[in-house]
């Protein structure tokens, strides 16, 4: 999560953490926060109630520590866990003594589920220490058969009557939700041992605040969707939306701050030359400025997930990167600071993206080589340019702050951006076109007619209709894929190809489906943990994964979305050029045309073409027609395209474990 809170990690942004902050400063706006709504009296405030049960659980968490350390190494520990800690845990938290579920645990459907404990509708799941919430543990009851977080999943999945869990084994506390309306994995932890061997007194108060017994309250003959914590998630979801229309506003703001500040620059006399003398395009000066805010997102994202340093980077590198040279310390700076017309924060920035594009990367500050975005190439015409503070600052802080109306600001949370929010940034982008004034040297964005929306016909798919899509053409697919003898190498054998995937919305959808099965043929679990789905999704997308778009800019954050879903600590960014093309898709080839040559059909004029131009061109391709089998440069074509495909297949099935590996594939 955000630096706000130390032991508290939100996945899947089921209750993200700008949420948590406007509950722990009791906002206003938000309802169910008053202390009645908690069942206090006396003129008892919420946190002086937490500040209570915080006293008494401190001493409890000590008693328990030192039981527990005189345990055999190996034993779950699930007596003592539920007994001498989760079960006076809950009874602060108001549920009293929780009652246990009947012999053999709770049903839904037909299936039984060996859930230890249930308050009302709510099942809450209690382990021992030494238990795996994310793994099979033999032996235990409630872990033997299924990881236990993924037996609390599917039972939420298949019942009507519940719709929040707790599951729990002493050392975190993760509240889930039914997820079969949630794309991936959701849910909120809280790190009970972080927490009380650090003191984080302001951390367990969001977790008093979130997990008391009055927030899965209902009335009995109310539907569980009327309580405290799902009126919060809708909350947050509407909040969400609005936020990312700021955000959007914000991302333009952004480019239009790096725009000018490059401009501005002494030091960069020769680009103001070069775009008043046209040899620098302003559209490729624009996409330039794109692809560097493309690369602050996906650090952003990154780093707030934890996932862009080495995993064997030793400490001192890491302090070192988090001190100096992260773009966490950045946010900060940009949120307090005006800036300066010095340029070393530039500077630093320059050295990270220098070193996620390079073989080896730069292991003193821990940073492996990632490749892919951060490739030098082309259309990197501001990288050696120079900054100042002042601009970067205020790009930065654009992308890092949001308010709404009525409401403080707050920080955009990043580890849960995902390829929807992307491609609704992306969309707002092509309805705006560059400007460049040389008498001001300002760069700007203004909406016009003649905007890329307009003129590529850029309309993009709702989530709706891409999972009706998903469900109606990919999921026959792979129920057909797992009934193979070898259903991962099956699954894996499939591909999914959008034809005009704007900014990958669509592939990110198939990929995260795909990427599900692949992880359950792996684990043999219904509900696989996050890492065993990320590990998948990783190679979902290496392997399956294809886009064609007309617009370069999007194509570029298609891969930048399929990026950013596939992160993994240590693992270079995939090879996709190979996957993600620009180019038309609407004008094809068959191959009764390739045996046949172009029909002069092709060359008959329509609406804005020269008739006599036109006309020339139908009689050259009739006297060039007997010459057309070699129309692609070969003496002969394959319309299955079978030999390719296999040289194709080489080169993608082939796992990149380093970036050397990935530039191998790339120059294959």
């Amino acid at each position: 999560m955000s630096g706000t809170f130390t032991t508290v990690r939100s996945v899947g942004g089921l209750l993200p953490s700008d949420l948590l902050v406007r509950v722990l400063s009791g906002d206003a706006t938000l309802a169910g926060l008053k202390p009645a709504d908690y069942h206090l009296g006396g003129g008892e405030s919420v946190r002086e109630a937490a500040n209570r049960a915080w006293s008494y659980l401190t001493g409890t968490w000590a008693a328990f520590t030192a039981a527990r350390e005189k345990l055999a190494e190996g034993n779950p520990a699930v007596g003592l866990t539920r007994e001498r800690w989760l079960s006076l845990l809950f009874r602060e938290l108001g549920y009293g003594r929780l009652p246990q579920t009947p012999a053999g645990g709770l049903t839904a459907g037909e299936k039984q589920f060996a859930i230890s404990h249930v308050w009302e509708r709510t099942p809450i799941h209690l382990l021992g220490w030494g238990v795996d919430l994310d793994r099979r543990t033999p032996g235990v009851a409630g872990a033997a058969a299924r990881a236990p977080h993924a037996l609390v999943q599917e039972y939420l999945n298949r019942s009507e009557e519940s719709l929040w869990a707790i599951v729990s084994n002493g050392r975190v506390l993760r509240i889930l939700r039914d997820s079969s309306s949630l794309a991936g994995q959701s849910f909120l932890e809280f790190d009970l041992e972080a927490m009380f061997e650090g003191e984080v007194f302001s951390d367990f108060v969001a977790l008093f605040m979130v997990a008391h017994q009055s927030r899965v309250e209902v009335a009995p003959d109310a539907p569980a969707s009327d309580c405290w914590l799902e009126k919060w998630r809708t909350a947050a979801v509407e909040s969400g939306t609005r936020a990312l229309g700021v955000l959007r506003v914000g991302v333009r703001e952004a480019i239009e701050a790096l725009g000018t500040g490059f401009l501005h620059h002494p030091d960069n006399g020769a680009l103001v030359h070069r775009l008043n003398s046209g040899e620098l395009k302003l559209e490729d000066y624009h996409r330039a400025l794109l692809r560097l805010v493309y690369r602050l997102l996906f650090l952003f994202v990154a780093e707030d997930r934890g996932a862009l340093l080495a995993p064997d980077a030793d400490e001192v590198a890491r302090e070192r990167y988090d001190r100096y040279f992260s773009t966490a310390r950045l946010r900060r700076l940009a949120t307090r600071r005006r800036g300066t017309r010095h340029g070393d924060q530039w500077e630093s920035l320059r050295l990270v993206i220098g070193a996620l594009g390079r073989d080896g990367g730069r292991p003193e500050l821990g940073l492996p080589g990632l490749g892919g975005l951060f490739e030098a190439g082309p259309a990197d015409v501001v990288t050696d340019l120079g900054l100042a503070n002042e601009a970067l600052f205020a790009a930065v802080r654009r992308l890092a702050v949001v308010q709404l109306k009525g409401q403080p600001k707050r920080l955009v949370d990043y580890r849960n951006l995902g390829a929807e929010e992307l491609g609704g940034i992306y969309e707002s982008l092509l309805e705006l076109v560059p400007r460049f004034d040389p008498v001001e040297r300002t760069f700007t964005l203004e909406s016009l007619a003649g905007n890329e929306r307009k003129t590529s016909g850029s309309y993009y798919t709702p989530t709706s209709l891409i999972d009706l899509v998903l469900d109606t053409a990919l999921d026959p697919l792979l129920n057909a894929a797992e009934r193979e003898k070898d259903a991962e190498a099956a699954l894996l054998g499939l591909t999914v190809c959008d034809p005009a995937c704007g900014s990958g919305h669509f592939l990110v959808a198939a990929a995260r489906r795909l990427a599900e099965r692949v992880a359950i043929a792996r684990t043999g679990e219904v509900d696989p943990s996050p890492v065993h789905q990320q590990q998948a999704l990783y190679d979902v997308i290496s392997r399956c994964i294809y886009g064609v778009d007309l617009n370069p800019m999007a194509a570029e954050l298609a891969k930048v979305s399929l990026w950013i879903e596939a992160l993994q600590p240590g693992r270079p960014l995939s090879f996709l050029d190979a996957h993600i093309k620009v180019g038309n898709s609407l004008l094809g080839t068959t191959p009764a045309l390739l045996a046949s040559g172009i029909p002069d059909a092709a060359f008959t004029p329509i609406e804005g073409d020269e008739r006599k131009h036109a006309s020339a061109l139908k009689k050259r391709n009739a006297a060039e027609r007997s010459g057309q089998g070699e129309l692609f440069g070969v003496d002969t074509v394959d319309p299955g395209n079978r030999a390719l495909r296999e040289e194709v297949r080489k080169i993608g099935g082939v796992a990149a474990l380093s970036l050397a590996d990935v530039h191998l594939q790339e120059q294959r």
